[in-house]
């Protein structure tokens, strides 16, 4: 019941009041950013989302466009500035989730999405992560977020999916909400933790 109705009834609720009362801080992030980085604001990119159906997840930027002499980008940690550090770490960068919540892209708690090139490489059991909305938080992320492996993301991924209540739901949100203001188990930093560590995956499985 919950799973199926009242959670998403809850996500579109919360968003549409989130986006409502954070409509101040959307417009001063945006001004920051455009004076910081310049144009676009906003960085999106494709993840797969409920029943692997593909959506643009969007974030505000972090990272400038510099280039060398041979007009190609600079390494990520050259690019991320101080403002794109201080997103970052305050998960600020993460607010214009809100709006893909309430399109129904995602909800606010649930397995994150991942790159979509790892999707064929996903196992049966890897692949029950999208049976549910992705999250903007979720049990992986309050049991240790980037500072777990691979395999122990996807464990808690697919026990929550296989386990979704209401109960369970409130208690990742408050967790979410005392990591964010402790800044806890959070990597500041460049590139995808996960995307590395996938990668060494590969390359190994391919040896």
């Amino acid at each position: 019941m919950y799973s199926k109705y009242l959670k998403r009834f809850i996500d579109f609720a919360g968003a549409f009041v989130l986006i409502l009362l954070l409509s101040p801080v959307y417009l001063l992030l945006y001004i920051l950013i455009r004076l910081n980085m310049g144009s676009p604001v906003f960085f999106t990119q494709d993840r797969p989302g409920l029943n692997e159906k593909i959506f643009k997840l969007v974030k505000f930027r972090s990272m400038n466009g510099k280039t060398d002499d041979k007009g190609a980008l600079l390494p990520d940690a050259q690019r991320l500035t101080k403002l794109g550090r201080f997103l970052r770490k305050t998960s600020l960068d993460e607010i214009p989730q809100f709006f893909n919540v309430l399109k129904g892209d995602m909800s606010f708690i649930g397995p994150r999405p991942l790159l979509v090139r790892y999707l064929p490489y996903y196992n049966e059991t890897e692949r029950l992560r999208h049976k549910a909305r992705p999250g903007i938080t979720g049990l992986a992320q309050v049991n240790g977020r980037n500072c777990l492996s691979w395999r122990a993301k996807f464990e808690y991924d697919v026990k929550y999916v296989k386990n979704i209540t209401f109960c369970g739901d409130a208690a990742i949100a408050l967790k979410t909400i005392c990591k964010v203001f402790k800044s806890s188990d959070i990597t500041v930093g460049v590139g995808d933790f996960f995307d590395v560590e996938r990668k060494r995956e590969l390359e190994s499985a391919k040896k």
